[in-house]
């Protein structure tokens, strides 16, 4: 159709939030980041959520289960405003045209696939104690499952009044006053003023030169470019092509990652917190080279060794998607309504599932199992964004474009971006191979290193399969 790969961005993302609403759509947020080939240009688009002008530190003070499920988990969604803003900048194609798809979905039907029929049947409890989530997802009374046909009309309405009179009808219109009296009446505290201070954040990218390649990626409040940054320096500094390969370098990128987690939750919102110390050290070769010297090949140690100060934040699930057109423009974006379903709770009138992006706050009075206290560079004010995961990236090798990579699976999607990237960019493994290649994560805390299962176990140590 002549379309830019923003135009393909927005109508898939639009769709992903219709087919695959437990981990995306337009009551949640995410992050951008656009190539453009000519002039060449990347941009990073920031449409996180944002604490509403009525959120406090204290506001979980006396019920902290209700920062992870209920209305009053619910961040400002940002994903109407930011693909819109990516639009405005870079799309050829009518607005209206790219709802099209999402449209037809929500209001004519899509197959419920294997993957959603799990969620479904795991969320049952939630869905069947919310009336908006029922008449979804079990209109009859009964869960939908693998092969039914799911229906969300009311969203395709909401969908088509945005694509004929643009994000306005959300941020300030009646779609948008429609699911604040939702939200408020489910226990939220979001308002109309809300919707309509919400402001995309449009930055220049971090960028990193790491083994041959310049990768581009979001700066905080993100944390996963500068994560990845880390990680990459501290293998590369082996001055050797097998630093990433084998045992040894799977024993060797696992303890970069635990030092990077010892690390990132010094991050947040650099509107609101001075994070550029930081930022500098995950990105410094030198800095690198301090976590290297910490690291040994043949031993590991308990998790108080990688010095972390404060209590890791367990954010949760993603969806990604990447773009490349003919004319080599790229988009990698990643979008979240955080938990499984969000906040369990469907507007009703609009069909738009709230995110529970508050949860990726952290409070004063948390109670954590690992025994550390909370971040403060990450405790919630009116407007702020909340720390993320979230690691979209573009790459290039001698100023050509060499990849598009990001992931989803909140804390983890750090660790499978690194190993996706070495895969491909250092191992020499194909595209497929990279990502269909059996990963390993870290949390840090627990101390424990979780494969996926068709891992290979050899006596005393674990290696990648292949």
């Amino acid at each position: 159709m002549g379309g830019h790969a923003v135009d393909a961005a927005v109508a898939t993302a639009l769709c992903l939030g219709v087919v695959n609403p437990i981990s995306s759509g337009v009551g949640g947020g995410g992050f951008m980041l656009v190539s453009s080939s000519s002039p060449f240009q990347v941009e990073a688009i920031d449409m996180r959520e944002t604490a509403p002008l009525a959120a406090s530190q204290n506001m979980y003070e006396n019920n902290s289960d209700s920062k992870e499920e209920g209305a009053l988990s619910m961040g400002v969604p940002g994903e109407l405003a930011g693909l819109h803003v990516a639009w405005l900048k870079h799309g050829r194609l009518p607005w209206c045209t790219l709802f099209q798809p999402a449209i037809k979905l929500a209001r004519y039907g899509f197959i419920v696939a294997p993957y959603l029929a799990t969620d479904i049947a795991k969320k049952e409890d939630l869905i069947m104690k919310d009336p908006g989530l029922q008449q979804v997802y079990a209109p009859s009374g009964k869960l939908l499952q693998e092969g039914d046909v799911c229906y969300n009309v009311e969203l395709s309405n909401t969908l088509e009044a945005v694509a004929e009179q643009g994000p306005e009808a959300f941020y300030g219109g009646l779609i948008g006053e429609k699911f604040v009296e939702d939200v408020q009446k489910a226990g939220g505290i979001l308002t109309i003023d809300d919707l309509k201070e919400y402001r995309v954040k449009v930055h220049d990218p971090v960028v990193v030169n790491a083994m041959g390649y310049t990768i581009f990626g979001m700066p905080p409040p993100s944390s996963g470019t500068v994560g990845l940054s880390l990680i990459l320096k501290v293998l590369e500094g082996y001055q050797t092509s097998n630093a990433a390969k084998g045992p040894l370098g799977l024993h060797r990128m696992i303890e970069a990652l635990k030092h990077m987690l010892g690390v990132r939750m010094n991050l947040g919102d650099p509107d609101f917190v001075d994070v550029s110390s930081i930022v500098s050290d995950m990105l410094s070769p030198s800095f690198a080279k301090e976590i290297r010297q910490k690291i040994y090949d043949n031993t590991t140690f308990p998790s108080e060794y990688y010095i972390p100060r404060w209590s890791q934040l367990g954010d949760h699930g993603t969806s990604h998607l990447c773009i490349v057109d003919a004319d080599r423009n790229a988009v990698s974006m990643t979008t979240t309504v955080n938990y499984h379903f969000g906040a369990g709770v469907m507007s009703p009138s609009t069909g738009i599932l709230l995110n529970n992006e508050m949860g990726d706050f952290s409070i004063p009075t948390e109670a954590s199992p690992d025994k550390l206290p909370p971040s403060p560079t990450n405790f919630i004010s009116p407007n702020k964004r909340p720390l993320s995961s979230m690691a979209p990236i573009i790459v290039f090798k001698d100023n050509q474009l060499a990849g598009v990579i990001g992931g989803s699976g909140g804390i983890n999607i750090i660790a499978a971006v690194t190993q996706v990237f070495l895969n491909h960019f250092v191992l020499g493994m194909d595209p497929l191979a990279a990502v269909q290649s059996p990963r390993v994560y870290h949390k840090l805390i627990p101390n424990v290193v979780l494969y996926e299962n068709w891992t290979i176990i050899d006596g005393d140590h674990i290696e990648l399969s292949g």
